[in-house]
């Protein structure tokens, strides 16, 4: 009881703020609010791990969550790696890049990364604020004091393909970022990434894998739904869906 006082007492002394409107990133016809954390804040793993625990995400150093008043799309979705079964899709993927070797890399700044990631973001997302060439931006968007964060790069006979971004919390792995070759789409590393982490998860004795947001509407969002069984955050509590 001392340890969830003593957690509760810390999470109630943070500070947040509130973001003006501002354009959402999945509804073109939508305006959004988010609930950030004040930035100059120093967390420890077990407060990351508690906000993790209550729906919020982080990105580089900022760690949020979306607080739209009439608007709940965006729910926070985990896996219990104990109870995933994969399906006949997913172990083909798993077959298919069975060759590919895991290497955990702590999170810093490789120019292999960062180019690998340049391709990605140009080919992905062009025009869409993250393909300026910037160095520090990329190092402020991989580390984080609040964790340890690990990079764990997936590469074939030497070569790099993807590099997941995933951050280590008391009771499982969040699964920050992946990014990947864009010229081998047919091998579908994003899903092999996190069919990856789901067994990194196991090895470490990890309970949870955290996916970010799943938003059922969304034809990009889909692909998290696949892992089942997962949970999702309600607001107040997490609620398996199957």
């Amino acid at each position: 009881m001392k340890k969830e006082n003593d957690t509760l007492n810390a999470l109630l002394s943070l500070r947040f703020f509130v973001t003006p409107l501002h354009a959402c990133s999945y509804f073109s016809d939508r305006q959004a609010i988010t609930l950030v954390l004040d930035p100059e804040t120093m967390l420890d793993t077990r407060q990351y791990s508690e906000l993790s625990s209550i729906g919020f995400r982080r990105s580089g150093r900022h760690v949020y969550r979306p607080h739209c008043p009439n608007c709940r799309d965006c729910i926070p979705i985990r896996i219990e790696v104990d109870k995933f079964t994969a399906n006949r899709s997913q172990r083909r993927i798993w077959r298919k890049n069975r060759n590919i070797e895991l290497i955990n890399r702590p999170a810093d700044f490789y120019e292999e990364h960062y180019t690998l990631y340049r391709q990605y973001i140009q080919n992905r997302h062009p025009a869409g604020g993250m393909d300026t060439d910037d160095p520090d931006q990329y190092r402020h968007f991989v580390q984080t004091d609040s964790c340890s964060t690990l990079l764990l790069e997936l590469r074939e006979a030497g070569e790099l393909l993807a590099v997941a971004v995933t951050d280590v919390l008391e009771n499982g792995l969040s699964a920050v970022y992946t990014f990947y070759d864009p010229s081998k789409l047919s091998r579908s590393l994003g899903t092999w990434a996190i069919l990856r982490q789901i067994e990194e998860c196991r090895q470490q004795n990890l309970k949870w894998l955290y996916l970010g947001y799943w938003i059922p509407d969304s034809a990009k969002m889909q692909y998290k739904s696949s892992f089942q069984p997962f949970e999702y955050f309600d607001g107040l509590r997490w609620r398996l869906k199957e």
